[in-house]
């Protein structure tokens, strides 16, 4: 007989809500992004986790709505990257699939890096309208991390869709985040293909 998991769920690590906890509302944009890329450094210190943290705010206010780290190791779930458990939270927490739905605020995403292919895809469909990043992704790449077949242009293909695109931001702390998930032996993975150590 055919059986498979009714639901899917996933969890947050313990401290992550602690540290969401310590968030200052502000509007400027290197504060915001250091905030994320201190929860990618937090992720790999205490669990080991991949170094990719993501955060959604509301544009104008610079209201944090969802804090989220990449959870694929730990839940064995290769959805679970930090821009997608992002979207899922604020979507939850504005009980709406479409983050630009009538009565909401505007929303963006502020990742420690640039998104792959997957949570490239998701920003569309997410309603989000702004995406700002942290490390490029050459410097995902660079570390062993497949980011897979995004168009070559993919800043302009979001920009064509009313979404707007900020890359750069604190660059250089986040690829020490990168370097300190190399140094302490975090797994690269990448689906299909050999992990390194």
């Amino acid at each position: 007989m055919f059986e498979q998991p009714r639901e899917v769920r996933f969890t947050l690590p313990g401290w992550l809500l602690s540290y969401a906890g310590t968030h200052e509302t502000t509007t400027d944009r290197k504060q915001r992004m250091r905030f994320v890329i201190e929860a990618a450094r937090q992720n790999v210190l205490r669990d080991g986790g991949a170094p990719f943290a993501a955060a959604v705010y509301e544009m104008e206010s610079g209201r944090l709505v969802s804090l989220g780290v990449n959870r694929v190791t730990a839940q064995d779930c290769s959805l679970l990257h930090a821009e997608m458990v992002a979207i899922a939270l604020a979507q939850r927490q504005r009980e709406t699939f479409d983050l630009a739905a009538p009565g909401q605020p505007p929303f963006e995403l502020y990742t420690s890096t640039e998104p792959c292919a997957m949570c490239y895809g998701a920003i569309p469909w997410s309603g989000l309208r702004r995406i700002v990043c942290a490390a490029r992704e050459e410097d995902a790449r660079e570390i062993g991390f497949d980011e897979g077949p995004k168009p070559e242009d993919w800043i302009g293909g979001l920009q064509k869709r009313g979404i707007e695109v900020v890359t750069g931001v604190e660059r250089e702390a986040a690829r020490k985040v990168l370097q300190l998930y190399v140094e302490s032996g975090g797994v690269v993975y990448n689906g299909g293909r050999k992990q390194s150590p």
